[in-house]
């Protein structure tokens, strides 16, 4: 997973309304994921088992078809693509492609 600068200096944070769901306490995964992709289902899996393995960690999934003025400003380009975002909604990590348990793992550590 990267780091995430804001673009020109700016942080991206987004709101549990931009979400459709509640922030976690302590961090929130999001995920953009498409009816038919395949690693989706996957990154499903892994990050559910994250978010139900660390206490105050949220998972969010989101169409990403259904959230296009949300998919353009972030930029994102493929499916999945997931967020780590601190306890105050603040992208702090991002990943393209499905990600390793042991990397969202990580992600979390350094957010945590």
């Amino acid at each position: 997973m990267t780091r995430v600068p804001g673009g020109d200096g700016e942080e991206i944070r987004l709101s549990a309304a931009e979400l459709g769901g509640v922030l976690g306490e302590r961090a929130t995964l999001v995920q953009f994921s498409t009816a038919f992709c395949q690693p989706c289902r996957a990154t499903r899996r892994v990050l559910a088992e994250v978010a139900g393995m660390v206490d105050g960690v949220a998972h969010v999934e989101l169409d990403a078809e259904d959230r296009l003025e949300l998919v353009r400003r972030l930029e994102v380009l493929r499916t999945p693509t997931v967020l780590v975002l601190d306890a105050g909604g603040r992208v702090v990590r991002r990943a393209a492609g499905m990600p390793r348990k042991a990397d969202v793992i990580a992600a979390l550590g350094r957010v945590l």
